[in-house]
């Protein structure tokens, strides 16, 4: 092998490797089977969330995974492998990629990484049951509304009962 093929692949190497510890969640899939119009539908539907989605040979994805300090990773790096990166939030490409696989049956989740640690199927999937960032953000702030509006519901009835005897 040539020293550039062995440069070129050394620097996909490492731009894999800074992917995978740069990534809040990776989501590792087998996209065999998908047609390009739903292969090109996904991607769009991952790029609106910000999330990347590759496709990287398995031989350069192990070593960069290797190089990442992730280890249990080389059983989902077999067959055709599309992977998913997601700075931001954690549970938008497991999610987009399992609502996905709902309606495009070709679609199969391998595993994948959550904030620094090798996942299996089965939490990936679990993750993506979860309500979005922004939706448990809402949930939380409703959470903490509640006491408030309880108050102010107490404090409206008084003042109106007050009104009545006056």
């Amino acid at each position: 092998m040539s020293e550039a093929a062995i440069a070129k692949k050394e620097t996909l190497v490492e731009e894999a490797t800074a992917k995978f510890q740069a990534a809040a969640s990776v989501v590792i899939v087998d996209y065999r089977g998908l047609t390009v119009e739903e292969v090109t539908n996904l991607r769009k539907q991952l790029r609106d969330a910000n999330v990347e989605m590759k496709v990287i040979k398995n031989s350069i994805l192990s070593r960069a995974a290797k190089k990442a300090g992730l280890e249990g990773l080389d059983e989902v790096f077999t067959g055709p492998t599309a992977i998913a990166f997601s700075n931001e939030d954690v549970v938008a490409p497991a999610k987009i990629i399992d609502e996905f696989a709902s309606t495009a049956k070709a679609l199969e989740i391998k595993g994948g990484v959550i904030e620094g640690k090798v996942s299996s199927v089965e939490e990936m999937t679990s993750l993506a049951k979860l309500p979005s960032r922004d939706g448990l953000l809402s949930m939380l702030l409703s959470v903490l509304q509640a006491p408030v509006r309880q108050v102010a519901y107490a404090v409206k009835a008084v003042a109106e009962k007050e009104d009545e005897v006056a």
